[in-house]
C-alpha cells in the first residue's frame, strides 16, 4: 500500500519543481524588461530627438491659364496626287523631285502628236468656212444668193470652231500642270513610260497652311467654339509652340468613340511643320483664378488618398515648427505641377522633399532659403 502512494506524491513534488522553474525565468525576463524600458526612458530624456531638416515652400493662389489637350495631327490644306486624265506615253517630264512649283506649271507630258495633227486639219477647215461664210453674208445681202445657203455656211463655221475646242481639250489632257502652288514629292514615272489614266505621278502639297485634326471627349463640347485658340507643339520643336485657330467642329459625335472631331487651321511660317506629323494640341479655355499648384513632389499618395505634411509654425524662411499631414483633393496635372482643389489655403507651408522621414507631429527645420512662393504658372 506504501508504495502505491508514494507514486503521486513523487509526481506532484516534480510538478512543484517545474512550476517554480517557470516562475523564476518569468521573473528574471520580466526584470530584463524593466531594465530595458528604464534605459530607453532614459536616453530619450538625455537625447531628445533633433528636428528633421527638409525642404518646403509656401502656397499662394495664383492665377492658372486653363487648356484641353489632345494629340492630333497635321494634314495639309491642298494637296494633291497628281495623275494623267488619258492614257499615253511620257515624252517630258518637267519637274524635279522636292522643287517648289507655282500654279500653272507645266510638269509632265505626254506624246500628243496625232492630236496636235488633227488641229492643224481643222484649223484649216476652220479658215475655208469662215470664207464661205463671209462669201454667203455678202451675197445674202445683195440677195444674190439664198439666206438658207447663208444658214449653212454659218452652222459649218461653228462645227469647226467645236473641232478646234475639242482638239484643244484633248491635247491638254495629254500635258500635267500643277493646280496650284507647292512642293513636288518623290516622282514615281521615268521618260518614255507608259501610263494608264490614273496612275499615279507624284504628290503636290502646299506647305503654307495646315489643318490641325484632333478629338476631344463629348463632355468638353460646349467648351469649344468656332475660332477658339490652339497652341500646337511638335517633338522636333521641342521649346517652340505654334498658334492656330478652329475653323469647324465636327457636327457628328463618333458612335464607337464618343469624340468630338476638331479641325483647326494653322499658317505654317518656313514649312517647318510637315503633314502627317503627330502633334500635342491645347484648347485655350478662360483662366482660372485662385487656384493652389503644388509640386508633384509635395503630394504623398496611399491607399487611403494624397496627402501633404504642412510645417505648422513655421518662423521665417528658415524657422521650423512640427509637421502636420493633410488630406488633400488634387485635381489637373501641369508639367511637374498639380493643382490641389481642397486641403490647402494660402499662406501654408508644404514640405517638397524629405516628408517620407517625417512623422505626424514630428519636430522639423526648414533649411535657410529654400521656403519660398511658387512660381508662376507657365503659359501653355
Amino acid at each position: 500500500m506504501s508504495s502505491g502512494s508514494d507514486a503521486p506524491r513523487g509526481a506532484l513534488r516534480h510538478l512543484r519543481s517545474i512550476a517554480a522553474a517557470i516562475v523564476l525565468v518569468g521573473a528574471v525576463l520580466g526584470g530584463i524588461y524593466g531594465w530595458r524600458q528604464e534605459r530607453r526612458a532614459a536616453a530619450a530624456t538625455s537625447y531628445p530627438a533633433h528636428p528633421i531638416e527638409v525642404v518646403a515652400q509656401a502656397v499662394t493662389p495664383e492665377t492658372l491659364p486653363q487648356f484641353l489637350e489632345a494629340i492630333g495631327s497635321l494634314q495639309s490644306v491642298q494637296e494633291v496626287m497628281l495623275s494623267a486624265e488619258v492614257s499615253g506615253r511620257i515624252v517630258s517630264i518637267r519637274f524635279e523631285a522636292g522643287s517648289t512649283v507655282a500654279s500653272g506649271a507645266p510638269l509632265l507630258q505626254l506624246y500628243d502628236a496625232p492630236e496636235r495633227a488633227d488641229r492643224a486639219a481643222a484649223a484649216a477647215r476652220l479658215q475655208l468656212a469662215d470664207l464661205q461664210y463671209k462669201r454667203a453674208a455678202a451675197l445674202s445681202a445683195t440677195g444674190a444668193d439664198s439666206r438658207a445657203r447663208l444658214d449653212q455656211a454659218d452652222a459649218e463655221l461653228a462645227q469647226s470652231r467645236a473641232a478646234i475646242d475639242q482638239l484643244d481639250s484633248r491635247i491638254a489632257q495629254k500635258q500635267i500642270k500643277a493646280p496650284f502652288p507647292g512642293q513636288i514629292g518623290l516622282r514615281r514615272v521615268n521618260l518614255g513610260q507608259y501610263v494608264n489614266a490614273g496612275d499615279p505621278v507624284a504628290t503636290l502639297t502646299n506647305l503654307d497652311r495646315l489643318y490641325v485634326n484632333f478629338t476631344l471627349p463629348q463632355q468638353e463640347l460646349a467648351r469649344l467654339r468656332v475660332g477658339g485658340t490652339v497652341t500646337v507643339s511638335a517633338d522636333p520643336f521641342p521649346s517652340q509652340t505654334f498658334q492656330a485657330r478652329i475653323n469647324a467642329i465636327e457636327p457628328k459625335i463618333g458612335e464607337g468613340t464618343r469624340n468630338v472631331t476638331v479641325q483647326a487651321v494653322i499658317d505654317n511660317e518656313g514649312h517647318r511643320l510637315r503633314p502627317g506629323m503627330y502633334v500635342t494640341a491645347r484648347v485655350a479655355l478662360p483662366p482660372r483664378d485662385n487656384a493652389m499648384v503644388v509640386p508633384l513632389t509635395a503630394i504623398m499618395a496611399s491607399a487611403s488618398g494624397d496627402s501633404v505634411v504642412v510645417v505648422r509654425h513655421a518662423e521665417g524662411r528658415s524657422g521650423g515648427g512640427t509637421a502636420d499631414v493633410v488630406p488633400v483633393v488634387t485635381g489637373q496635372r501641369i508639367g511637374d505641377r498639380i493643382v490641389v482643389e481642397r486641403g490647402l489655403k494660402d499662406g501654408d507651408v508644404i514640405v517638397t522633399r524629405g516628408q517620407l522621414r517625417v512623422r505626424p507631429g514630428a519636430a522639423v527645420t526648414v533649411k535657410p532659403g529654400e521656403t519660398a512662393s511658387l512660381p508662376p504658372a507657365v503659359q501653355p
